[in-house]
């Protein structure tokens, strides 16, 4: 099975190769596009062309995209806190460094090996790789998911989770006193064009609003030694609320209006880490309605320690 991906070269595109302009239309990197063009998958005004064939304004370009082979997930006996389970679907709270779902970079000891192990088969209507699977954390970003059991929990959740009745909380310390104790990041998301494995504000990507609220702020004083050079760093603790579940999307939001999250290099929160090798993101709470039996269900889950050692040095006023 293949799809086709049509696009007209705009005025940016012009002079950029097409195995680069291809790799930013399908979401594929260039060395795979490059192979789609030597295969002949991709004709430019209705022929075949090189891989470095620089393109022209209004070049018409038909890319033939394969559906990718899809493997099945396994299961490995790897330990997981699931917080409830029932007949229908359980609730699970993600360790950080562990993946939600196989994929290119992690096909092995993500939490759906995990859970295949821990719960038996689960619903593969979103794919084999991902079955269960209604929402996903980052890999390095801990705390709590609901997965789906059964097929009807499986259409159920994916439904209230379209509709935005699925509804998710987040604890983080960010960079800087926040101006305002409260307030709404309404700012599209893409992929970034320099980097194809980030996302960025973008006037053209997709929809995304975050919610946000200060909880505590910080005074991080300087060692003895650089104090007469550098002033005092303020942080704040925050909670989140995502209206919209784009990817990377409170990472990418907190960056844009200034605030990276401590200990996020991809996205300028690196600045020291604080003793944090992680993003401080933690999903911690959630709450949702029970898509069989309409019971309203709450949970939360405590900070893990990384998380809360960081708080408590804050707190303390001191990075170590």
């Amino acid at each position: 099975m293949t799809r086709a991906v049509t696009f007209d070269a705009t005025a940016d595109d012009a002079g950029v190769r097409l195995d680069v302009a291809v790799s930013r239309r399908v979401d594929r990197s260039r060395t795979t596009c490059a192979l789609l063009i030597r295969g002949r998958h991709v004709r430019v005004n209705g022929a075949p062309a090189k891989a470095s064939y620089a393109l022209v304004a209004g070049d018409h370009v038909v890319v033939d995209v394969p559906a990718p082979i899809e493997p099945d997930a396994r299961p490995e006996a790897i330990p997981i806190h699931i917080v409830y389970r029932d007949h229908d679907l359980c609730v699970v709270d993600k360790p950080a460094g562990m993946a939600t779902h196989p994929a290119p970079g992690s096909t092995h000891g993500t939490l759906v090996n995990a859970l295949l192990a821990a719960l038996g088969p689960l619903p593969s209507i979103n794919g084999t790789l991902r079955p269960g699977i209604v929402h996903r954390l980052d890999k390095d970003t801990s705390g709590l998911l609901v997965v789906a059991v059964s097929e009807q929990a499986m259409r159920g959740l994916s439904r209230d989770m379209a509709e935005r009745k699925i509804e998710r909380e987040y604890d983080a310390v960010v960079w800087s006193r926040l101006a305002q104790e409260r307030g709404v990041i309404d700012a599209p998301i893409g992929r970034d064009p320099n980097d194809r494995t980030k996302f960025a504000v973008r006037e053209n990507g997709r929809r995304a609003v975050t919610q946000y609220r200060a909880a505590e702020t910080f005074t991080l004083q300087p060692s003895e030694h650089q104090r007469r050079a550098t002033p005092p760093e303020t942080l704040a603790l925050i909670q989140l609320k995502l209206e919209t579940g784009r990817t990377h999307q409170i990472r990418v939001h907190c960056a844009a209006i200034g605030h990276p999250i401590v200990g996020d290099r991809a996205y300028g929160g690196g600045r020291p880490a604080l003793g944090m090798t992680r993003q401080a993101l933690h999903a911690a709470r959630l709450r949702f309605t029970h898509p069989i039996t309409g019971k309203a269900m709450s949970f939360t889950a405590p900070w893990p320690e990384d998380f809360a050692t960081l708080v408590e040095r804050l707190r303390a006023g001191t990075s170590a």
